[in-house]
């Protein structure tokens, strides 16, 4: 009897000097056959996210975003806090949408049932959703059309109540407040406005500072 050999671990071509090592591919499941163990035992801090068993590998962020999103994060995080309102986190935090769907939005916000939630997990879990997210909006039309197009329907899907995307492109802000089981646009704030979130009243951002912030540092 003649042997059989499995082609499915084989990798598509060898691994010479001055190539990746293609061998390694081998060792991780294929696109489309992710699970969650797999993905959360991934080494490394590329940012990463789960979709559909498949992963997605994210632009390294630059430091003008990081300026924004830890601009944001100050505002929001000293709101909260304040108030005793639950916590709020930044990236790289994946949480769970649903079973096999993971995201890292670059903030997000938790009430204290969410985190009681994880308490009892052991602090040891991956949040399962959120109250709130914020997206800053990298280049590209690949990048746009995932935080403006995908993220909204997924994070709609997941029930999460407020979506804030800030597009440093159009220097713009856009509140979406879940309305059944979709967003509805609470505002589209422009230079010289304040963004405003409905679940946090008396929460709101001046769009121009947002980006002010990122030029002047």
């Amino acid at each position: 009897m003649s042997a059989t050999i499995d082609d499915t671990n084989v990798p598509a071509r060898q691994s010479v000097r001055g190539e990746p090592a293609w061998e390694i591919a081998t060792l991780f499941p294929k696109q489309g056959m992710w699970s969650e163990s797999a993905y959360l035992a991934l080494p490394g801090n590329r940012l990463m996210e789960l979709n559909d068993g498949c992963l997605e590998i994210l632009p390294m962020p630059t430091y003008f975003h990081e300026l924004i999103v830890e601009f944001l994060y100050d505002l929001l995080r000293a709101f909260v806090k304040e108030r005793g309102l639950g916590k709020v986190m930044r990236a790289p935090l994946p949480i769970r949408l649903w079973d096999g769907q993971m995201r890292e939005p670059d903030l997000l916000f938790l009430r204290p049932d969410r985190l009681q939630k994880l308490a009892e997990a052991g602090n040891r879990a991956q949040p399962d959703g959120a109250d709130l997210v914020m997206e800053v909006v990298s280049p590209g039309a690949q990048n746009r059309d995932r935080d403006l197009e995908v993220k909204r329907r997924e994070y709609a899907k997941a029930g999460i109540a407020e979506y804030w995307i800030v597009d440093p492109e159009l220097r713009t802000i856009t509140v979406l407040e879940l309305a059944g089981d979709a967003y509805l646009v609470a505002g589209e704030y422009q230079p010289n406005q304040l963004a405003t979130s409905r679940l946090l009243p008396g929460f709101t951002v001046s769009v121009d500072q947002v980006f002010q912030a990122a030029e002047q540092t």
